[in-house]
């Protein structure tokens, strides 16, 4: 029980790395609330946790709305009265293309749910966090927040811009009790490719070159193990790192 009382919001929760991180949580002791668009798949979510005897919430969130941020963390401090992790997991995926081929729509609409939803989500954190005196943040960021090659420009870039944020949050509230880590996890079985639309063809076949290096593709459960441990006081000393989680895939 690593996260026993503690209280955690987890976006992009109906599904994926986001269901197992949610579940994994309950079991370890956390109070979870289950954020998605998806209310239907959130509520099942949320629906399977409580059968186990674990508090949980779900709250339907469009991570790109304001308004709907808020009442998440709302919602959340009227169910119980605090939060101590948030874990920042909603993300989508462009259809790989090139900077010469990207739209500004394409790129609007990745950056706003991948890096500015993140941003907004942790900016209302922090003030709970800074009156609590100690919250961890833990960001779902991708392989593709580090390397050049597993996805398309508008994509890799908002995965990069969410590292910067994860080390420059870790940096400016170290001395506050408050923990900022991140998560890329390499190939991992999940449903983002339905977020997949108009692909690339030649952005998709210069992506596919570094499959060939891939182990396998990863369970949602394995992300899950890190995300607890970066939650959990086991990790108290780790701040600021973005732990890789790909079977090796970059370290080749």
């Amino acid at each position: 029980m690593r996260l026993e009382g503690k209280v955690a919001i987890v976006t992009g929760a109906a599904s994926g790395m986001g269901k197992a991180i949610a579940e994994s949580y309950a079991k370890e002791g956390a109070k979870v609330v289950v954020s998605d668009m998806n209310l239907d798949g959130a509520t099942s979510v949320a629906d399977s946790i409580g059968a186990t005897g674990a508090e949980v919430i779900a709250v339907q969130t469009n991570v790109t709305s304001t308004e709907d941020l808020e009442r998440l963390f709302y919602e959340t401090d009227k169910a119980f009265g605090k939060l101590d992790i948030l874990v920042n997991n909603a993300g989508i995926m462009d259809g790989m293309e090139p900077v010469g081929d990207i739209s500004d729509e394409r790129w609007d609409k990745i950056f706003a749910v991948n890096t500015t939803a993140v941003m907004r989500a942790m900016r209302l954190a922090i003030p709970i966090f800074l009156e609590q005196g100690r919250g961890v943040i833990v960001n779902n960021i991708s392989a593709g927040g580090l390397n050049g090659g597993r996805a398309g420009t508008a994509y890799t870039a908002s995965k990069h811009a969410v590292v910067g944020l994860t080390k420059n949050t870790a940096f400016m509230y170290a001395d506050k009790n408050i923990r900022c880590n991140g998560i890329a996890p390499g190939a991992v079985i999940t449903n983002i490719g339905s977020t997949m639309t108009n692909i690339n063809e030649a952005g998709a076949a210069r992506q596919s070159l570094g499959m060939a290096l891939n182990p396998r593709a990863g369970q949602p459960e394995e992300i899950a193990k890190v995300a607890v441990f970066l939650g959990s006081d086991e990790a108290s000393f780790v701040n600021g790192e973005v732990v890789t989680v790909d079977g090796g895939w970059t370290a080749y």
